[in-house]
């Protein structure tokens, strides 16, 4: 059986580390500054790993670190992080088409090196000027894996995925004009993309992709974070 810290308000899955490299991370939406206090508190003092709650506002943030000593803040990524991982040796790049893309890029980034994996990233090499992705071709064919945050169609992550030899995982963005449909146009082109083995993740899910390269960065041994 799973060790499980039950809080009375949550359930807090302890033995998540064990199984997976990374203590169970936290959603922070939906939550009030004192449930996330107890959550992290309880991870802190029972893992060793990061600890991370995405999502979160700034005000949420302020209050929560005044009670949860040791933590930092992302406001561009609206993540919460204590205990970042030391970073290995399996390198992410993380590409954003537009400006508009920067905040779930910005996730993307800050939830990746959070689990120790070596990141970098690229800002406005979309497609309608094609020459600007073929400026950081040589940066994107070194990445171990390449993050593509994309809206409108979406069309990143076919160029990058025919671009590179290594894994791609694209993440549709609710950027984009109307028929861009809050990121729904961006989701399905990306999954019919021509670019054989491309990984679509959630609309807007800088987090999930970034999870998703830990899990390859652990098969290659690549992650502070890595299976244990």
């Amino acid at each position: 059986m799973s060790e499980v810290l039950n809080l009375g308000f949550a359930r807090v899955d302890l033995d998540r580390e064990a199984r997976q490299g990374l203590p169970e991370v936290v959603y922070g939406p939906g939550k009030t500054p004192e449930q996330i206090i107890g959550i992290v508190t309880g991870l802190l003092t029972h893992n060793t790993g990061p600890v991370l709650v995405t999502r979160v506002a700034a005000d949420v943030a302020e209050a929560v670190l005044a009670s949860a000593a040791g933590g930092t803040y992302d406001a561009e990524a609206r993540l919460l992080l204590w205990r970042p991982a030391v970073t290995g040796d399996f390198s992410v790049l993380v590409a954003a088409a537009g400006t508009s893309d920067r905040p779930v890029a910005a996730e993307a980034v800050a939830v990746a090196t959070a689990v120790g994996l070596d990141t970098s990233t690229v800002h406005d090499v979309g497609v309608a000027g094609l020459d600007r992705v073929l400026q950081v071709r040589d940066q994107l064919g070194a990445a171990d894996a390449v993050i593509v945050v994309a809206g409108m169609e979406g069309a990143l992550a076919s160029v990058v995925g025919g671009l590179v030899r290594a894994p791609v995982v694209a993440v549709p963005v609710s950027t984009g004009y109307g028929a861009s449909l809050e990121g729904v146009t961006a989701l399905l082109a990306m999954h019919a993309s021509c670019a054989a083995g491309v990984t679509v993740v959630n609309i807007d899910s800088g987090f999930s992709a970034a999870m998703a390269v830990h899990r390859i960065a652990q098969t290659r041994g690549g992650a502070e974070g890595g299976a244990r």
